[in-house]
């Protein structure tokens, strides 16, 4: 019996307009359930039908609908990858705190530390899995704002040492867990499931809230948690030692809050308290969904920021090069200065790196630019969006992981001596004032 729980919103005929759109499909509705959610203005419904798995299409399209779950899917304790050809594809999750613009546009919900409580975290015990870039940046900044952390790390794991000299609890992953109320999983995304069904899952009780700062496990269900926790998330939208060199100095990293589970009524609240604790709400906390969150931060990574740069930056590169002019010109025209125009962009947006150079180079921003990202660029970014929405991206990493990474191995060593890595590295000696790095 296939069911579905719909967000929509909290409209009179909202109701009648999904019961009709059954009616003329000729599903016929063999239980339904209609509540409140802790956001105002926002409804539940779950919807049991005798038949009509492929009507989910159909209702993500009524106006008033703003997700739609399908519940039916694999069992309990099986890892599941969405694909194209999943009957119940694509996956929505409920959108907590989400409002829409006119047209239908998401708008985001921006909160900060006056609408956080924090004795929300403060009276739980938080257990931080895993001590590396964002581990040590939650634990420390989460202890230092009053909350009772533990660190879960593996007994031979390097990272214990650096926990206890910075004054944190710190246990087996499993007794982490044990524990603990709240456990925050920050070990790598490719390593996540098999931590969470060993040591995780075994110890979750009623009433407990998993955490992530990335949706990817959830996303693409290699984790399937139990119905009765709390899921949330929260992603600070920078790196942890910048989440942590911002706390320090009084000031934060805006951060991406999210729901997929809320077995407690509160995991919106406690979400916003656990954000503000380790610094985001001096600067901003933004509300997402696991969905939304996923999908746009594994295309930004690979089609701006890290794939479309490093290609970009390399390709210009190798043009000079071939061209014939000196590589130590072409490494700071292409790669050196590239911090320049990120920084000004990053203060006042496009507009500011336009007025900030020369006329010269602001014409030809505009006559170049289309030519390099053309409509084939554009088209093949949907390509790569497309293989992200549809889980083919999240299977490929995995399974590459599975086999022991051969091919991300190799290519990580051989991108290590690429001509404008050789150049870099010389001229990086000489310039003590980038605080360069090998």
């Amino acid at each position: 019996m296939p069911t579905f729980v719909l967000t929509l919103r909290d409209e009179p005929d909202a109701l009648a307009r999904v019961i009709s759109l059954c009616h003329r499909r000729n599903y016929a509705i063999a239980d339904l359930s209609w509540s409140r959610t802790h956001t105002p203005g926002i409804r539940r419904l779950t919807l049991s039908l005798s038949e009509g798995r492929q009507i989910a299409h159909n209702l993500r399209k009524l106006e008033d609908v703003m997700s739609v779950e399908p519940q039916d899917g694999v069992g309990a304790g099986v890892r599941h990858l969405a694909t194209p050809h999943d009957r119940n594809d694509p996956i929505r999750f409920p959108l907590h705190g989400v409002v829409r613009r006119p047209g239908g546009l998401l708008m985001a919900q921006i909160r900060y530390d006056s609408d956080a409580d924090l004795d929300l975290i403060r009276c739980k015990r938080v257990a931080i899995l895993g001590y590396g870039s964002q581990g040590h940046a939650h634990a420390r900044n989460l202890a230092e704002s009053g909350v009772n952390v533990i660190v879960g790390l593996q007994p031979t794991s390097a990272s214990r040492a650096r926990a206890e000299q910075a004054g944190l609890a710190v246990a087996s992953v499993a007794e982490a867990v044990r524990q603990s109320q709240v456990v925050m999983m920050l070990v790598p995304d490719t390593r996540q499931a098999e931590v969470y069904e060993a040591h995780v899952a075994p110890h979750l009780e009623p009433g407990d809230t998993l955490m992530f700062a990335h949706g990817f496990n959830i996303r693409y269900r290699t984790i399937q948690p139990p119905d009765h926790i709390d899921v949330s998330m929260v992603a600070p939208k920078g790196p942890g030692h910048r989440v942590r060199e911002t706390y320090v100095d009084g000031g934060g990293v805006p951060c991406l809050i999210a729901v997929h589970q809320d077995a407690s009524g509160q995991a919106d609240a406690q979400a916003l308290a656990y954000a503000s604790a380790i610094g985001g709400g001096r600067a901003g906390v933004l509300t997402t969904t696991f969905q939304e969150e996923t999908e746009t931060d594994l295309f930004g990574e690979q089609a701006v920021l890290c794939g479309g740069a490093s290609e970009l930056v390399k390709a210009g590169f190798e043009t000079l090069v071939e061209a014939g002019y000196q590589p130590e010109i072409a490494y700071f025209e292409c790669l050196h200065e590239l911090k320049l125009i990120v920084d000004l962009m990053y203060r006042g947006g496009l507009n500011y790196m336009r007025y900030s150079i020369s006329d010269t180079a602001e014409y030809g921003d505009y006559v170049s630019g289309p030519r390099v990202i053309d409509e084939g660029v554009r088209a093949r970014m949907k390509d790569i969006l497309g293989e992200i929405q549809s889980g083919a991206f999240a299977k490929r990493w995995i399974a590459e992981h599975q086999a022991g990474r051969p091919q991300f191995e190799a290519t990580r060593s051989r991108e290590s001596e690429q001509p404008i890595e050789q150049v870099g590295r010389s001229l990086r000696r000489m310039m003590p004032f980038v605080d360069p790095v090998e």
